[in-house]
């Protein structure tokens, strides 16, 4: 039963994956990339890895292809204008695509010893528990360090991002709470029957 459920689900990757390239629209590409990653999900529930099943449709499917298809959405690109120079590139793509093939086969044929000693769950009760075990004991000085390497690229992106607009008007608290009354008010004799 396993080995029919990963022939349909490989089957349906590989066709999604076909179509995130060869579709014409970029919301169906989106659409087929979404598809691609909710079944690779499926194949990690069908080696063990319910995390990595789990990471992947929380991450790419709820963030990752959620943003691509709301950035295609919005920005308004003019993909025939892109895809003119296709030709040009396809020389290249083929051979970088006979290299991810030959990469394919030799790990699907050269299956040694590692393929078949594979546990998924070495010393606990399931996958995330062993992941979390082995991340925050052996693990826990570069896990920390690569939180803080991401802390460090949100800021920068955010200042570089930051725009300062010279004619918008800003808040200074200092200067509101330094005013007085008499700089605030202003008293207006208004004769009667007269308007400002």
């Amino acid at each position: 039963m396993e080995l029919i459920a990963f022939y349909i689900l490989a089957a349906i990757v590989t066709v999604s994956a076909v179509c995130v390239i060869a579709a014409k629209n970029p919301v169906h590409s989106v659409l087929w990339l979404i598809l691609t990653f909710f079944t690779s999900a499926g194949l990690m529930v069908l080696i063990g890895a319910e995390f990595l099943a789990m990471l992947l449709v929380v991450v790419y499917v709820g963030a990752v292809a959620v943003l691509f298809l709301f950035v295609v959405m919005m920005l308004d690109v003019d993909f025939v204008e892109l895809k003119q120079g296709f030709l040009s590139y396809l020389p290249f793509g083929a051979l970088m695509g006979i290299a991810f093939i030959a990469e394919i086969a030799l790990a699907t044929f050269a299956r040694g010893t590692a393929a078949n000693s594979f546990n998924p769950y070495p010393g606990a009760e399931n996958n995330a528990e062993a992941i979390g075990q082995v991340m925050y004991t052996d693990y826990l000085l570069l896990f920390q360090m690569s939180g803080l390497i991401l802390l460090v690229a949100m800021i920068g992106a955010i200042v570089l991002t930051l725009r300062h607009r010279p004619h918008v008007k800003r808040q200074s608290v200092a200067h509101q709470t330094a005013r007085r009354r008499k700089d605030a008010i202003r008293r207006i004799d208004v004769k009667s029957g007269e308007g400002l």
